[in-house]
C-alpha cells in the first residue's frame, strides 16, 4: 500500500512555502536573511584539535606577533572610548 502511495506522488511538486510571506515581510522591511555556520564543539575530536591549533598559534613567532599587535590596536581603542566617555 506505501509503495503504491510513493509511486503515485510527485515528488517534485512544489509545496507551499509556509515562510514565504514572513520573508516577504523582512525583505520589505530592508532586512536580508544570512544563514551562519558555527563550529560543533560536542563533535568527536573537536577538543583535541582546538588544543592542537591553540600550541600551534602559541608556538609560531609570526602569530604571536600579530596577537601582540592585535592587543596593542584593542588596547588603544579601549583608552581612546574611555577619554570620549569622561567628557
Amino acid at each position: 500500500m506505501v509503495a503504491r502511495y510513493l509511486a503515485t506522488m510527485n515528488v517534485h511538486a512544489s509545496r507551499p512555502d509556509k515562510y514565504k510571506a514572513y520573508r516577504a515581510r523582512k525583505k520589505a522591511a530592508g532586512l536580508k536573511q544570512v544563514r551562519v555556520w558555527t563550529l560543533d564543539k560536542s563533535a568527536p575530536g573537536f577538543q583535541e584539535k582546538l588544543e592542537a591549533d591553540i600550541a600551534r598559534i602559541n608556538a609560531s613567532e609570526s602569530e604571536r606577533e600579530a596577537i601582540v599587535f592585535i592587543e596593542a590596536m584593542m588596547a588603544e581603542d579601549l583608552a581612546a572610548e574611555d577619554d570620549v566617555e569622561a567628557y
